[in-house]
């Protein structure tokens, strides 16, 4: 999962912001402070496949539920997509749970927080048939645009097809690249020529029943059903670039206005139909999306409660670091803060093809102040410091520690002054890249400091926050080491080492942003992608991603939580630990 555009803008913590998954840090959404003390711990058994009957609608009752009012959500930065097949980042998935819905989807229990995978377009999480290469989905009952024009499985073959269309280039391509290969573009363009992929790539046989012909097995399939862009869209309906402004809905609201980095607000969809969606409720009367709001004023509101704010919550923004530290020590915000894991993992990447000696890269870990930089960050409640590549959350998970980094996580600058004389490297210049913002001023000053003191010359590189990841993401930057991040995009390890670590993906843009490249990592990938079965991949994918990490291709630091407050007047909140965002199902106004 990407992180989002916005993860820098000033005083935002960025790992709150990756675009892709999640474990349960305690039972419930209100883990008390929790999170700010305890260790990672891997509980993701929660997130299974769901039955039929776990598939079938009205979505549960919430305990103490009431209908009307207005919910607010306060976000710090604009929403630049509202197209489902734009849609990729966390913040934006959890806003498009309110409109839109994908041909599977995550149940949450706000009281448990249990997770599973369930049927939300479709009756169930799908049938696999050919050896996992063909999955059958077939639509509910009833289901409808907001016009009030019944949605057959023409509209979510369509939904698919147009993330072919150039255009399209913000969204998940595991689908379409499932279907068609890496360069699905090359064989086709999209819906708008007339075109449509044909039987063998995705069948209709009838307007409830949709058939995915994969090239190749995919028995995570009904997880990559659940990504924003594989829904239904109307093709009389469908505006191209314009439907990024006002999508039509299919979910229980939809979009009344959207004034760009200002606001959004969403009403009832009268033809959303309740007993066909076992995931979402409809109690409030509308939500109202207050955008460009940053900390501290962000989460001073929500901790004050004043006027409209005793209804609102936050999405993806963690609280500032000042305003944790009194969060924590005030008993009074116990009953209504998340704190949870996120499925993210932050790291600083070292550029393999500049930084090319193992125990070069193996100094700069055993150096690097990763208990000052997690201080800097807002502590323990906004992330444990992380010792591998795999967040908590996904499945198969281990609290391993290949490069031995607990003992001294302030750092040992000894152990990497012999490493760097052992390599006859002493003196060793790095240049730094850091995003120029408030937090990430101090952050970079604070690891040039410590890498200095460890033997190597580091020179820091400001970059402008709004094109960081554009300028480190290419093949040729000029930079040694700088911060980036990845979050699983469903709890497996293949929606995290493949993307960022197969050194055949490496191109402007990619994120494998170390140029990591190993003839045998990339043909362990291939080995266990092929593995049939769920745990044993997961498994292996872990193994590998310790055994890569001991060539030190990046540095964790952090595995991410989120930690805040929402408004007291506002019932049945949770956390989409998926996704990595407050669950908005569920809500209601007391």
């Amino acid at each position: 999962m990407r992180l989002r555009k916005a993860a820098y803008v000033p005083a935002m913590l960025a790992i709150s912001a990756l675009a892709l998954t999640g474990c349960s840090s305690g039972s419930g959404s209100k883990s008390g402070d929790g999170g700010a003390k305890g260790g990672a711990k891997s509980e993701v058994q929660n997130f299974g496949l769901g039955t039929l009957a776990d598939s079938t609608g009205p979505a549960p009752e919430v305990k103490g539920s009431k209908t009307g009012g207005v919910a607010h959500a306060i976000e710090a930065a604009g929403l630049d997509h509202l197209d489902p097949g734009q849609i990729y980042v966390n913040e934006y998935q959890a806003v498009a749970q309110l409109y839109s819905r994908s041909l599977t989807g995550y149940k949450i229990d706000p009281a448990s927080g249990k997770t599973i995978l369930v049927g939300d377009l479709a009756t169930d999480t799908g049938k696999a048939s050919d050896d996992g290469k063909t999955w059958t989905w077939t639509l509910k009952d009833n289901l409808k645009f907001e016009d009030g024009s019944p949605i057959t499985s023409k509209d979510v073959k369509y939904g698919i097809e147009r993330l072919y269309a150039s255009y399209q280039d913000q969204g998940p391509t595991f689908i379409q690249e499932w279907l068609s290969g890496a360069d699905y573009r090359k064989t086709y363009e999209g819906p708008y020529d007339g075109k449509e992929l044909g039987d063998d790539v995705i069948a209709t046989p009838d307007a409830k029943t949709i058939v995915l012909h994969f090239k190749e097995s995919h028995n995570d399939a009904p997880y990559a059903a659940a990504m924003p862009n594989i829904t239904a869209i109307q093709k009389s309906r469908d505006t191209k670039e314009k439907y990024d402004v006002k999508p039509d809905s299919i979910g229980p609201y939809k979009i009344e206005s959207h004034e760009a980095d200002k606001s959004l607000k969403l009403v009832k969809n009268p033809n959303w139909d309740p007993k066909s969606d076992p995931i979402r409720h409809q109690f409030v009367d509308s939500w109202e999306f207050e955008l460009g709001i940053t900390n501290p004023a962000l989460t001073t509101r929500l901790m004050a409660g004043n006027g409209d704010d005793k209804n609102a919550l936050t999405l993806v923004q963690n609280a500032d670091a000042p305003n944790i530290a009194k969060i924590s020590a005030d008993a009074s915000y116990k009953d209504r803060l998340i704190s949870k894991f996120q499925p993210f993992v932050d790291t600083f990447d070292i550029n393999n093809t500049r930084v090319t000696d193992p125990k070069v890269r193996k100094a700069l870990a055993l150096a690097f102040p990763r208990a000052q930089v997690q201080k800097l960050l807002g502590g323990s409640a906004t992330g444990d410091m992380a010792t591998n590549l795999i967040s908590p959350t996904v499945s198969g998970w281990k609290d391993t520690d290949p490069l031995g980094l607990k003992a001294k996580p302030e750092g040992d600058p000894e152990a990497a002054k012999a490493l760097l004389k052992e390599a006859g490297k002493e003196g060793y210049p790095i240049v730094l890249a850091y995003a120029n913002t408030p937090r990430w001023q101090p952050i970079s000053a604070a690891v040039q400091e410590a890498l200095n003191s460890a033997g190597f010359k580091v020179e820091r590189k400001e970059l402008d926050p709004t094109t960081y990841y554009s300028v480190i993401g290419k093949k040729d930057n000029p930079y040694d080491l700088y911060r980036t991040g990845w979050g699983a995009d469903w709890p497996v390890g293949a929606t995290v080492i493949p993307p960022t670590l197969d050194g055949r993906k490496i191109a402007d843009g990619s994120p494998n942003y170390t140029h990591y490249n190993s003839d045998a990592t990339n043909a362990e990938i291939d080995r266990i992608l092929k593995i049939s079965d769920a745990k044993q991949a997961n498994e292996e994918w872990m193994k590998l991603a310790d055994k890569i990490l001991a060539d030190v291709p990046k540095i964790p630091t952090t595995y991410g939580k989120f930690y805040q407050v929402y408004g007291s007047g506002l019932g049945g909140v949770a956390y989409n630990e998926v996704i990595g965002a407050t669950d908005v199902n569920s809500v209601f106004v007391k």
